[in-house]
């Protein structure tokens, strides 16, 4: 597994819109506070072009131009750090032009989570890149950082420090007044293991190497040449994969049936736990809960299933490292995540 260089004072950061980019003049204002932020830090900031435009719904550009400016970032020599705007839609529209062997030449940290599934998961399972499912760039505006935004930026900094769940989340959205709002933390982290593991133990530990994204976006690049999971787990079934899955917006019916195919395709195998984010938007037309849509599909593989974690569209969200040795420990709804590496 490649892991790029860490990010040091005087490094670029570059940021770039692979989905969406930024219009609202709240998000811009946000956009500027992070930047300021990070250069009192000691660090440059580059936006591309396709940050502050909004072509068509869920997208800045057309695919190639984003995939010009992502492949600008990756040639650029200061650049040490790509993250993601936002998500959106279509990021699989720039796929056939990116130049992933560059990355592979010279590879570098690229984040961000949802849409950004596209990149991250091939960078890694392909290309065998480590990369961060971790917060879009706006997180990093915050006029005061969270917790969660702070582990992200000292482990960009090479500083793995121990992830321990927050004790609240937000629910949904939120207005914003000025722009530069932290979480609005209004309900309770409780970290939930499968009820078939909760009757054989108070506490549950896995380790093995993490892989994982958005569900909404793995449905459609599964089975892609920019899929190259069954590569990844064949390569690393010593050390045990941890699967890490959340979903933006699906049905019941969508997640049962794509779970069990990816359980008949073999993508669980070698499998030692799967940590569930909470779903964004859920809907069901049978009264199933998505603790039963999930462990419809993967309650005969025996393994620990733990619900609720703290990543994808429900701030705050840890930072996950793609391709990384990790451990999880859960015990009275709370978890904690450490990586070795």
């Amino acid at each position: 597994m490649i892991f790029p260089k860490y990010i040091q004072k005087n490094d670029t950061i570059g940021v770039t819109a692979v989905s969406d980019g930024v219009e609202n003049e709240l998000d811009v204002k946000r956009f500027g506070n992070a930047k300021k932020t990070l250069e009192q830090k000691g660090y440059h900031v580059l936006f591309t072009d396709d940050v502050f435009k909004v072509a068509d719904k869920g997208k800045s550009a057309d695919g190639k131009t984003r995939a010009v400016e992502w492949n600008a970032l990756v040639d650029d020599d200061r650049v040490t750090a790509i993250i993601s705007a936002k998500g959106g839609n279509f990021l699989n529209e720039m796929l056939e032009y990116v130049d992933f062997e560059k990355m592979t030449a010279t590879p570098k940290w690229f984040q961000g989570y949802s849409d950004n599934t596209c990149l991250v998961h091939t960078l890694t399972t392909k290309y065998d890149i480590a990369s961060i499912y971790g917060s879009n760039f706006g997180e990093f505006g915050m006029e005061k950082w969270h917790t969660s935004v702070e582990n992200n930026y000292r482990i960009l900094c090479g500083d793995l420090v121990e992830q321990k769940s927050f004790d609240k989340y937000q629910a949904g959205f939120s207005d914003r007044v000025t722009g530069l709002e932290g979480y609005l933390k209004d309900s309770d982290v409780i970290w939930k293991p499968d009820q078939q593991t909760q009757k054989k133990t108070d506490v549950v530990t896995i380790s093995g190497r993490l892989i994982g994204g958005c569900l909404d976006v793995l449905f459609f690049l599964q089975g892609t040449k920019y899929d190259g999971t069954e590569r990844f787990i064949n390569k690393y079934k010593e050390d045990g994969i941890i699967w890490y899955l959340e979903s933006c917006e699906t049905t019941a019916e969508i997640m049962m049936m794509f779970l069990w195919k990816l359980k008949e395709v073999g993508w669980f195998r070698y499998t030692k736990g799967v940590m569930m984010g909470r779903p964004l938007f859920y809907r069901d037309s049978l009264d199933t809960s998505y603790e039963e849509a999930v462990m419809y599909a993967l309650g005969s593989l025996d393994i620990p299933v733990i619900f609720d974690c703290d990543f994808g569209h429900l701030g705050p969200r840890m930072t996950m490292i793609n391709g990384a040795i990790a451990s999880v420990r859960v015990e009275n709804g709370k978890g904690i995540l450490n990586y070795h590496l």
